[in-house]
């Protein structure tokens, strides 16, 4: 796995932020209607004016004609911005305040009154309200930002900078209405303020641990991976697991709260000397590979050149050892890697296919031979049988000098396959016994001796006998069958001497 990729603790994209809320009530509350508000259509008892300022002079205006006042066109008044408010809310904030002839505008704080603007050329209940309803304004502010605190999206940040604004309108608002109440709520506003960043703070302490015990958890495993290198390591399969690792780290930053900068650079510290061991390790296995690898080729080269020597080689016993031997250190030498070891393998094989296809050619021809020797020494074999049996010491005397003729031919042809040797020598041995049981017979009648031994021996021959049958009777094997009903041939033959 390469260990390239540049990256700090926490340089990965991290979810954004909700801003849904402004500086000063967290929310986008409805425009204010100051501006329609303070720039009234016109009517026929209020002229157009700006919005509220210092009293001045009130300047004549000229009349318009009726022929002006007929092309100029209707006036459509705006319709009131939402929120609109109830006329029982304007009129309870209408209650604190009261305006002069000048058009002045004051509010009531306690026992004092603070003026808080002027709306000279109105009637008295037109600037009222207008006043009236930028205290409802700031109020709907405060009970938006009541609202925004109970949002689970809510930033403590946010909460100190909609106290700071809120407090800041409601120092000396131009509005006319309960300010001391605007007041009061606004102090609950910022109990209940510090007490949410309270739950926030917390909830982010929590968010914290839980995210560091997460990427804890990815870095122990990486460091598991790394104190379990050995000879015996999968290097492929370990680093694909540290490939997966380093996503899942990926992924956390990614999904996650940002950790602080001290345990993340110390968590990453961790899985990066984790990452570097294993790099390292790797590394070295690689080159030990490659030496490995470097001097497993070079024996493979010498086996190559020893087999190229002995390929042509008609020697085919010492031979076939000597490729033994080469074949065992071929195994013994190890691997050169896939690409090497096929291509030296190929050229072994070659070297190895030319001598073993030459002997097995070999074979071939011997075996054709052999089975042409098989053919005619059955046919002598039959030949010797057929001098049995032999009766008395004339007759053994006469069949033994056919056998040695026969004896002889045999000699002269050779080889016959291995498989047949036994069975095909067994034939012609029991020929020399029986002839020989009689020689050895007529021998004893005229030992001055032999009657002594012949009942003995009569005897042996009948318990030998009685012994051969139970034999034969048991054998199952054709071949070991074939040899105890010789010997019981022979035997008998002896028998019928000695009687």
């Amino acid at each position: 796995m390469a260990d390239n990729t540049a990256i700090t603790p926490e340089n990965t994209s991290t979810p954004q932020e909700d801003h849904t809320v402004d500086a000063a009530g967290q929310v986008a509350a409805a425009p204010a209607p100051e501006a329609a508000q303070e720039q009234p259509a016109p009517t026929e008892d209020a002229p157009t004016q700006s919005a509220p300022v210092a009293p001045k002079p009130a300047k004549p205006k000229a009349v318009p004609s009726p022929a002006a006042l007929a092309h100029k066109a209707p006036h459509v008044k705006a319709a009131p911005a939402a929120p609109t408010y109830s006329q029982e809310e304007i009129d309870k904030a209408e209650a604190f305040g009261r305006v002069d002839e000048q058009g002045n505008v004051f509010v009531r704080e306690g026992d004092q009154e603070r003026q808080v603007g002027q709306f000279p050329n109105a009637e008295a209940k037109e600037a009222l309200n207008l006043y009236a309803r930028r205290y409802l304004d700031l109020k709907e502010k405060l009970n938006l930002f009541a609202s925004r605190l109970r949002s689970p999206k809510i930033k403590a940040h946010e909460i100190d900078e909609s106290l700071t604004s809120l407090k800041e309108e409601t120092k000396q608002p131009e509005a006319v209405g309960d300010l001391a109440a605007l007041r009061t709520q606004l102090d609950q506003l910022a109990e209940q303020g510090q007490a949410r960043k309270a739950e926030l703070a917390q909830a982010r302490k929590d968010a914290m641990a839980k995210a560091i015990k997460e990427r804890t958890a990815i870095v122990e495993k990486a460091e598991a991976l790394a104190a379990s290198l050995g000879d015996s390591t999968n290097w492929r399969s370990t680093a694909d697991k540290f490939r997966s690792l380093f996503e899942q780290w990926q992924q956390h930053q990614r999904t996650t709260i940002r950790i602080d900068k001290a345990d993340a650079d110390a968590l990453w510290k961790r899985f990066s000397s984790a990452r570097t061991t294993f790099n390292q390790a790797r590394r070295k296995w690689a080159q030990q590979r490659d030496a490995q690898r470097s001097e497993t080729k070079r024996i493979k080269e010498e086996i190559i050149a020893e087999a190229d020597q002995i390929k042509d080689s008609t020697d085919w016993g010492p031979t076939s050892h000597q490729f033994n031997e080469l074949m065992d250190r071929w195994k013994q030498a190890g691997r050169a890697g896939r690409q090497d070891d096929d291509a030296l393998w190929a050229r072994f094989r070659q070297a190895a296919d030319v001598f073993f296809n030459a002997r097995q050619a070999d074979r071939d021809k011997t075996s054709v031979n052999e089975r042409e020797n098989l053919t005619k020494k059955e046919a002598l074999v039959a030949k010797a049988e057929a001098l049995l049996p032999v009766k008395d010491a004339k007759a053994a005397k006469q069949a033994r000098q056919e056998l040695a003729k026969i004896q002889e031919e045999w000699d002269g042809i050779g080889f016959v396959p291995r498989d047949d040797v036994r069975r095909i020598e067994g034939r012609m041995d029991a020929v020399d016994r029986q002839i020989k049981a009689v020689e050895d017979a007529a021998w004893n009648q005229s030992d001055p001796e032999a009657d002594a031994r012949v009942s003995s021996f009569e005897q042996q021959l009948a318990a030998q006998l009685e012994d051969l049958d139970r034999r034969i009777a048991a054998e199952q094997d054709p071949a070991k069958k074939q040899e105890l009903e010789a010997e019981k041939a022979t035997k008998e033959q002896w028998m019928n001497a000695v009687r």
